[in-house]
């Protein structure tokens, strides 16, 4: 447990270093101020401003100000008041109990072509992107190549996430040169923010999750629970930018309107401990909370458990494993791994 919890670590201070540097020296500190940016590392600290805080869905450096720009127009992440709402029903019937029995065969496919015999030093990372792509065509429609789908929705978040994450190292004619690859494939604003939604967190978080089983030895317990716990224990969306719309108070602190809110998404979820003190609590955080939790999460967990299962009966060991610097997410540029 303790060993692949190191070599996890590796992925985030790889990819951004001085990010995650940062956000690790500070863990301790449950809400603390740096100039006009708030960081949120407590879990209720942090479900209070998904639940009680006003928040700039527009403001640049947010998820919805990032999606605006990648897509060139208004967004489900960036809408307000009913029509957000609406936005995110509709979202979530399409990621729901149906939206997951109808998406199921398409990923499933991918793992019988890809798992059925483990050819020796498979990439993980490759499988995770033809699933991803797979999956995002099918669920937005797209008759786009998998592959080519998954690669464009990968360099496009990577583009619209410079905003707010450092160390990712795009200018701007990257970022439009991306945001128009995916464009040609999604002309729909809508399909591509489900696509890059969808695509990046599959590819960060199915090898990793993989990874962490192989180094602590847990292939005979694979299941949907441990899925989720890996999930939590992963956190491959670390943390969740936004913005205050409005003043407020926070554990005792000011929040004035226009502060920058880095909600630590992973310390929140307490990632870094094996027993969190609120199990279903923490396994929740990793997909956020309240008006603001992810729709897509039981599609995550399915499909994080389908992929384990697939690999279970090879109970494969890692081989290489190199972090991906340039990712929107931490996560891995190649795993390989071979039967054990």
């Amino acid at each position: 447990m303790s060993r692949a919890r190191r070599l996890d670590r590796r992925v985030y201070l790889g990819g951004h270093p001085v990010l995650f540097g940062l956000l690790a020296a500070t863990r301790h500190r449950p809400v603390l101020r740096l100039g006009g940016t708030v960081l949120v590392h407590d879990p209720s600290a942090y479900r209070q401003v998904l639940t009680r805080v006003p928040l700039d869905r527009t403001a640049a450096g947010t998820t919805g100000g990032a999606a605006a720009r990648l897509v060139g127009g208004e967004v489900l992440f960036d809408q307000q008041g009913e029509r957000h709402r609406s936005g995110r029903r509709a979202v979530a019937e399409l990621l729901g109990a149906d939206g997951v029995r109808r998406l199921r065969p398409v990923w499933q496919a991918v793992l019988a072509e890809e798992f059925g015999e483990l050819a020796p030093d498979t990439d993980l990372v490759a499988v995770a992107r033809k699933l991803a792509g797979a999956t995002a065509a099918a669920l937005t429609g797209s008759t786009a190549d998998p592959l080519l789908l998954a690669r464009a929705a990968g360099e496009a978040a990577a583009a619209a996430v410079r905003d707010h994450l450092p160390g990712i190292g795009c200018t701007d004619g990257g970022a439009e040169a991306a945001a128009e690859r995916l464009a040609a494939l999604l002309p729909d604003a809508r399909d591509a923010v489900l696509a890059v939604a969808a695509v990046n967190t599959t590819v960060a978080a199915l090898p990793r999750a993989a990874a962490w089983c192989a180094r602590a030895g847990w292939w005979d317990r694979v299941s949907p629970e441990l899925a989720a716990e890996l999930l939590r224990l992963t956190a491959p969306a670390p943390i969740l930018p936004r913005v205050a719309a409005a003043a407020a108070t926070l554990d005792g602190r000011p929040i004035r309107r226009g502060d920058r809110l880095v909600l630590v998404a992973r310390h929140a979820a307490q990632a870094h401990r094996d027993r969190p003190a609120d199990p279903a609590a923490a396994t929740q955080a990793v997909f956020g909370a309240g008006p603001h939790a992810c729709p897509g999460a039981r599609l995550a967990r399915a499909q994080l458990a389908d992929f384990l299962q697939a690999l279970a009966p090879h109970r494969p060991v890692v081989r290489r494993a190199r972090v991906d610097r340039r990712t929107a997410l931490p996560g891995y540029a190649v795993l390989t791994v071979r039967k054990g």
